[in-house]
This record gives structure tokens, sequence and C-alpha cells, in this order.
């Protein structure tokens, strides 16, 4: 059984309102959105852009209601981007995250990423970084890890995902052989994995070790199947419904759950699944995750 002092349930608030697609839970406050993730059983949050700024201020709505900060999305663009300029957007969120009592910080690399834009199909139009690119990005990730690390007490764990630079199997590995993991971990996601075809299985099981940070979600794989047939971009798929709360999708989560549980995981284990609150309420899929996680893992 997972250790119920050491690994904790979290939700992400991209369920309530997406900060990629505004129009998508527009209407969904701040504080129905953590007031929501508390009924719901969950005792962390990530961060979202209706999240007040000023630590004091979220720290006290969290409190109320029994809920944390226990990570945050961070783009880096470090291949198109002067380090300096990186580190001091680094540096910035990091300071936050340290006042909040974070522990773990996010990183995607967001340089030639296609995940945000609309006109451009998800699959077959990424990015490939040359050699070069790849030696700049791995020693930058190295950098700022070290940075998170000696200077915060921050993890910085990286966020393969879709549309970006690190999305198969072969741009993690290379990213992970070239990372020193002292200072780099990988936050490993479900769905993003399922999405590009990967199997979620022998990622976890090949990566376990180096795994800080969890993003659980589930794929409706009829979907994922109609924005590859007609070339859509990632945020049509997010409209569609291509993402989903575990047990709600295709993905088995049982041998991955044993994986973690058999390598005596630490840290939280977040619900991160977007779609329109208009059409999957954001409490009811909450405590249909919670119900999931509860019966399979006993947390």
């Amino acid at each position: 059984m997972f250790n119920k002092e050491k690994v904790k349930l979290g939700i992400a608030p991209i369920a309530w309102t997406n900060d990629d697609l505004p129009d998508l839970g527009k209407e969904n406050t701040f504080e129905q959105c953590v007031s929501e993730m508390a009924l719901a059983g969950f005792t962390g949050s990530e961060v979202g852009n209706k999240y007040p700024k000023d630590p004091e201020v979220l720290k006290k709505a969290l409190e109320l209601r029994g809920i944390e900060i226990c990570n945050q999305w961070f783009s880096s663009f470090l291949i198109t981007k002067p380090f300096e300029e990186v580190e001091k957007d680094f540096r910035a969120q990091l300071s936050f995250l340290k006042a909040m009592g974070a522990k773990v910080i996010g990183a995607s690399e967001q340089s030639h990423s296609v995940q945000g834009m609309t006109d451009t199909p998800i699959f077959g139009h990424k990015y490939v970084m040359n050699d070069e690119e790849w030696e700049i990005f791995c020693t930058g990730m190295n950098k700022l890890g070290e940075i998170a690390k000696e200077e915060y007490g921050i993890s910085l764990t990286f966020h393969h995902h879709m549309g970006t630079v690190v999305q198969d199997p072969d741009e993690v590995e290379r990213m992970m052989a070239n990372t020193d993991p002292e200072y780099v971990s990988l936050l490993f996601d479900t769905g993003h994995f399922t999405y590009c075809g990967a199997d979620p299985l022998e990622m976890v099981k090949t990566y376990v070790d180096r795994i800080k940070h969890v993003h659980l979600k589930d794929i409706r794989p009829e979907i994922v199947e109609k924005v590859k047939a007609e070339n859509l971009s990632f945020l049509d798929g997010v409209r569609m419904g291509a993402f989903t709360v575990p047990g709600d999708g295709c993905i088995d989560f049982d041998p991955i759950f044993k994986v973690l549980e058999d390598a005596g995981y630490e840290g939280y284990m977040l619900v991160e699944a977007e779609q329109d609150p208009a059409k999957a309420n954001p409490l009811e899929y909450a405590l249909k995750a919670r119900k999931f996680i509860a019966e399979k893992t006993g947390l």
C-alpha cells in the first residue's frame, strides 16, 4: 500500500477554468474551484490564472479549505531565449512557490511548442531539436534544477507534453540520459504518454526512480483518433474531450499504481484532466476521480 503520510492527492484547477482556453469555465471563480477541490477530498492544488498572486492572500484562502500548493507549471525557453532571461522568470516563480511551501516546480520547454496553436495539427507538426539544441536544453535544465534545489529547496520536475520538443519516449530518454538525476526529475503524466502512442506502464517502469510528481489523467481514445484523422490541434482535442479523469477512459491504472507503490513513491499524485466544464461538471468529475483513486490505492 502507498504510505498515506508520504503520498498525497491533488487536483488541478484546469478542470474548472482553462488557462489555455479562457472561455472554458470563465464563469467559475477561484473560490468555487478550491472549495470544490476540498469538498471532493483533495489536499493539493497547482496554480491557475485566477489564483491570487499574493502568497499571503492565496495561503489564507487555501488554508481555510485544507489545501496546499504542490506544483506550478513553468514555461522554459532555453533554446530560443538567453539563459539569463529564463533564469530571471524561473527565480521569480521559485520565490512564489517557496512562500507557498511547495516542494516541486514543473518545467516544460515551450520553445517552438505547437500545443497552444489552434491552427496547427498536434500530430506530425512538432519541432525536433538538433544536437546543438539538445546540448543547450539539457545544460540549461541542469542549471535550473541546481538553482531550484540548492537555493530554494524545490525539485525541478520536467513535464513531457504533447506538441513540445520533449513529447515522445525517445526524447524523454535522451533528456533523462543527459540531465543530472540530482537536479532534474520527471513529472510523469499518464495522459500525455498515452496520447503520443507510448505505453505509460513501460514509461513508469523505466523512470520510476526519477519521478517526483505524477499527473493522473485518462484518455478517450476515440477522440484522440478523431484528432489524428482530421488533423486537429491539441486544443481542439481538449474541447472535444480527449482527456478525462482517471477511471473514465482507456488507461489501465492498476499496474501503474503498483509500480509506483512498489518503488515507495513519495510526493503528490495529481488529477489533471482538462475538459469542457460545461460538459463535464468539475465537482462531479473530481468526486469520480477521488472515488476511483481510493478504490485502487487505498489513499
